[in-house]
């Protein structure tokens, strides 16, 4: 599904509120050109990206270990929004 990238592709175009309803869904935005190539470019950008990673295997340390690493690192993209 490409969930990141969707949302840069939505910071890019403006399309920034979702909605329930079929104009506006996410099909509906996968039809229009504007916003598929940005999608595409989103994901051309992911894939250059470097990746870096710490196993936590305890799930609470690991909740903690996220929270504290996105906010020291004030990541724009860690909202942690239930949605």
């Amino acid at each position: 599904m490409a969930a990141f990238a969707f949302r840069l592709a939505r910071e890019s175009t403006g399309f920034l509120k979702a909605t329930y309803k079929k104009e506006g869904s996410r099909k509906a935005l996968m039809d229009n050109p504007e916003f598929s190539n940005a999608f595409s470019k989103a994901k051309e950008r992911i894939r250059m990206m470097d990746l870096r990673f710490i196993e936590v295997d305890d799930p609470i340390q690991q909740a903690i270990f996220e929270i504290y690493v996105s906010v020291a690192s004030q990541t724009p993209y860690n909202d942690f929004d239930t949605h």
